[in-house]
């Protein structure tokens, strides 16, 4: 009976953006369930330097070991092996093996039909007496597999490694291969011309499959029926899991008024698309959604769903979730609905900044939809393809490209970028090739020199896209259906309203008064941020102009100097490196203009809101613990908030709060405990928000 796979699995998309849909992209260091076909054809064979012959008393933990070794040995020496005999006893089970090469003994005599044209097929065995013979022993209720026979004498000629690999036992297609065959043969393609696709896409030669032409031809013809019958059987499974999802949605909904979620149908009243959020999420949003990164990185084997996550950054430097879609397709239409859904659900407001992966349709998309907001992608995004796109086809002269290709991410100016993208591409042949053309279309979403000054607030940092991999890879964690996976992601989304930042002592390492008020105002995440900038303040220098601006450059470097633009009357600066409008906080450059003009704290404006302590999450929008009892709660979270801020300004500090607030804490909620639990009177409403 045809089965479906018992777990919902996603996978990397692997389709490119280029367009052509028989290319795809491969991703350094993922899992076993994601590695491509590229990788399949690395050879399996363990050098025959480093095996050593079987030999009568060798022991094996089991057969299967045992059986695996002498194939390993057998590839190696050009031939291949089966399996004969074996025998069973009734206290052992079975206790001997016996393997052979694949010419041993002779094949049976078979009778020609009367009257019928049969192919006389010339039978490879010839009596080869090449064999390996094992016996099982128990030793302290340990058992053991011995070899008590091997002779490697053969009657017929070993072949060479390029023939080896021909042989039947060796010639396996992997089941990543198999995924992409499937694909190729719907798609209408003939077995020879899927063969070529295959070599060209491992950048192979013709023949140089481990499989041939012939097995690729069997291996469709047996699996078309399976195919259709898992297609029919995982179309029944989407729409059943998809409307206990939907079913799902409506409970939470009914305990939670602030979840929002919305879906819609196709013509066939069949559930497309899927979308929803918490009222935490919400809330985060209205802080801290000012960028935003809309992973679509992720989609489901199980259910042929493109999942859609939209995440963001909190003052503490905490990834943060603001909502979820499940996609049928990845059509402009798909993503335009995806956008439209979200930003309703965020009441409306629309990001500045979104980061998103290298898509043109989610770029059509964002124009039409997000007309207003700058689209950006983190430069992770596009490295992760390079490799993938340019390793097979240059070669040896990769790294060199690699090398040429990570310097751009340094070029000052849009014009010497174009300059030089034109030397590279031209230095390595790369003129009409189809993702150098795609990545220079979209030279302006991701071309340092093209972005420079738009807000992304730490996002496209490695250490942010850590954070997003370990929130996706959790949230991805053995899940068995869409209920489950939504479940997870309703755990997780709660679970940032809980997370509380630990008490930290911030050491000073200027002692200038910049960094002491900066410390009190700034969340530990932004102080150190800013506290490297000041830090790095001390090794430039500056010359100011003649129109009251100001050349800062580094000490020991004559290039790479930025203009600062000084504005007394009000207090502004602006830095040509426009870290303060990425960031949101000061660079090095401009903080070393306010050490020179003796200020002892930053101008307020400079410090902003997404970064003060006091923007915390749980703390400023009026959900949490509620009380119709005053505002006792909130003052209990500007005192604590302001303990903290003083803690964290010596060591000293930080051990005496931690110390005395537990040990204060401890008392109270023992006096709590004992006292009478009910007065007569109305008790204080101290209850938990779904959003807390």
């Amino acid at each position: 009976m045809t089965s479906i796979p018992s777990k919902n699995v996603w996978i990397r998309r692997q389709q490119c953006p280029c367009g052509d849909w028989k290319c795809y992209v491969s991703y350094e260091g993922e899992g076993e369930e994601t590695c491509v076909a590229a990788q399949l054809v690395k050879s399996e064979r363990v050098s025959s330097e480093a095996m050593v012959a079987p030999y009568v008393g060798m022991v094996f933990k089991t057969d299967n070991d045992a059986f695996e070794y002498y194939g390993n040995f057998a590839r190696n020496n050009g031939f291949s092996i089966r399996k004969e005999r074996s025998r069973l006893s009734p206290q052992l089970g079975v206790y001997k093996r016996d393997f052979v090469c694949y010419r041993s003994g002779f094949a049976p005599a078979k009778k020609k039909p009367i009257g019928e044209h049969h192919r006389d097929r010339k039978s490879v065995r010839c009596g080869c007496d090449a064999k390996m013979y094992l016996s099982k022993e128990v030793c302290e209720g340990i058992a053991q597999w011995f070899v008590v026979q091997f002779s490697n004498v053969h009657n017929h000629e070993l072949l060479e490694d390029d023939q080896v690999r021909l042989l039947p036992a060796y010639r396996k297609i992997h089941e990543a291969d198999q995924e992409r065959i499937l694909l190729l043969s719907k798609a209408g393609f003939p077995i020879h011309r899927i063969v070529k696709v295959l070599e060209l896409e491992k950048g192979i030669h013709g023949g140089q499959l481990p499989f041939l032409e012939r097995d690729v031809r069997n291996f469709v013809q047996n699996r078309k029926k399976i195919v259709q019958e898992h297609d029919a059987l995982l179309n029944e499974k989407r729409e059943i899991d998809t409307m206990e999802l939907l079913e799902a949605c409506k409970a939470t909904k009914e305990s939670d008024e602030e979840f929002v979620y919305d879906f819609t149908v196709d013509s066939n009243d069949k559930v497309e698309h899927v979308a929803w959020s918490y009222g935490y999420s919400v809330n985060a949003y209205a802080m801290f959604g000012d960028v935003v990164y809309f992973d679509t990185t992720y989609s489901s084997i199980t259910y042929g769903l493109l999942l859609g996550v939209w995440l963001g950054i909190d003052n503490h430097g905490r990834t943060i979730f603001f909502g979820c879609v499940l996609l049928q397709d990845e059509t402009s239409r798909s993503f335009a609905w995806a956008l439209q859904t979200f930003i309703r659900f965020m009441r409306g407001t629309f990001p500045q900044t979104i980061l998103t992966d290298l898509d043109p349709g989610l770029r059509d998309a964002i124009r039409t939809e997000l007309p207003a907001t700058k689209h950006i992608i983190p430069k992770w995004n596009i490295l992760s393809k390079v490799s993938s796109w340019f390793s097979l086809h240059l070669g040896s002269h990769y790294a060199e490209f690699k090398a040429e290709f990570d310097l751009l991410y340094s070029v000052e100016s849009t014009e010497d970028f174009d300059i030089r993208w034109g030397q590279m591409v031209s230095m390595f042949g790369l003129v009409s090739d189809k993702h150098i053309d795609l990545l220079f279309s979209f030279r302006e979403y991701w071309v340092p020199s093209y972005i420079r000054g738009c807000l992304l607030a730490q996002m496209a940092t490695p250490a942010y896209f850590k954070s997003v991999d370990l929130f996706l890879k959790g949230v991805f964690n053995a899940q068995t259906c869409l209920c489950s996976f939504f479940e997870k992601v309703g755990i997780s989304a709660n679970f940032q309203g809980h997370e509380h930042q630990e008490m930290q002592y911030l050491q000073a390492k200027t002692n200038i008064p910049i960094e002491e008020h900066a410390r009190s105002i700034l969340t530990p995440f932004a102080f150190n941020a800013l506290q490297h900038e000041l830090v790095l303040a001390m090794q430039y220098a500056a010359s100011e102009m003649a129109d009251g601006s100001y050349l800062v450059r580094h000490f020991k470097k004559m290039d790479g100097e930025c203009l600062v633009m000084w504005i007394a009357e009000s207090e502004q600066i602006h830095c040509s490196c426009k870290e303060f409008e990425s960031s949101g906080l000061l660079c090095r450059h401009a903080l070393r203009i306010f050490i020179i003009k003796n200020y002892f704290q930053l101008p307020d404006k400079y410090y902003l809101n997404r970064w003060r302590r006091q923007s915390s999450l749980g703390s400023s929008d009026g959900h949490g613990i509620q009380s119709n009892d005053g505002d006792w709660f909130h003052e209990y979270q500007h005192l604590t908030e302001a303990l903290f801020a003083e803690a964290s300004v010596t060591k000293e500090r930080c051990e005496h709060v931690r110390k005395e607030l537990m040990k204060e804490l401890t008392r109270l909620l023992n006096e709590v405990r004992r006292m009478p639990e009910g007065d007569g009177t109305a008790a204080m409403d101290l209850t938990e928000s779904p959003n807390g």
